[in-house]
């Protein structure tokens, strides 16, 4: 496949993501905002309750703490949805930086495989030129050997002879050329010097990574397969460099 439509199938693939986007990063400005806003109601909430402690009933009290509990039980749920649409806004851009990944791996792999099919070629026309030369130099040898041959006869016939074999160009003739083939260019696809990396490999954010549960890690965030992990794993994890210093002590 060619480099145009590589390029063309990824940039139909990634038409709708800004809207996908701009849809998600919207939802969480407004769970935001409805979380502030419920914020806002338990501080009043709680305002109310201690400046008439004394003189509200039990039930009073118990309503108030109800309608606090609840708010706070909202503001979680916002939090929770919120998270959610972080994971699903973050899995949809790695979707497309694995597709990515793959494309420009199967491009390299179809560009390999024309270079060396040029190759080929250039080596079979190359092989082709010299046997042409070869047998234009027995041509030419055979040629020299008549010519000196007239030489050696005065006879006009000879002479005759030897001007016509003499025709400039007759045995001369360049060899017929053959078309150059040239490789595709190889497309550069430079990496983001301001994008972070991660991990032990210090190589940029793909697939799924898993985050070391030791706060003061350096590193933080870890690919599954370069600390040999294919699922994730249960309770706390921490990476090859923060096991070793949590034994030492």
């Amino acid at each position: 496949m060619a480099a145009g439509m590589y390029l063309e199938h990824y940039l139909d693939s990634i038409e709708n993501l800004p809207f996908e986007l701009q849809r998600n990063f919207n939802l969480m400005r407004d769970l935001d905002q409805r979380t502030e806003d419920l914020k806002g109601q338990i501080d009043s909430l709680a305002k109310e309750y201690t400046a008439n402690a004394r003189t509200l009933s039990s039930e009073q009290k118990l309503s108030i703490l109800r309608q606090i509990q609840q708010s706070y039980s909202k503001c979680k749920e916002f939090g929770d949805d919120k998270v959610q649409l972080a994971m699903q806004t973050y899995e949809m851009v790695d979707k497309h930086i694995r597709r990515l990944d793959t494309d420009l791996a199967r491009f390299e792999a179809d560009l390999k495989e024309k270079q060396i099919e040029s190759t080929d070629y250039d080596s079979t026309s190359s092989k082709g030129k010299k046997a042409d030369s070869r047998q234009k130099e027995k041509k030419s040898a055979k040629t020299r050997s008549k010519v000196k041959s007239s030489d050696e006869d005065g006879s006009p016939k000879s002479a005759q002879k030897k001007v016509k074999l003499l025709q400039p160009g007759e045995f001369n003739s360049p060899s017929s050329n053959f078309g150059n083939v040239h490789p595709s260019d190889v497309l550069d696809m430079p990496v983001d010097p301001n994008e972070p990396t991660y991990c032990l490999c210090h190589q940029v954010s793909y697939g799924e990574m898993i985050g070391c549960d030791n706060t003061d890690c350096s590193i933080e965030w870890f690919h599954f397969a370069c600390v040999g992990l294919t699922t994730k794993p249960r309770g706390k994890w921490y990476c090859p460099r923060c096991s070793q210093d949590r034994k030492r002590k």
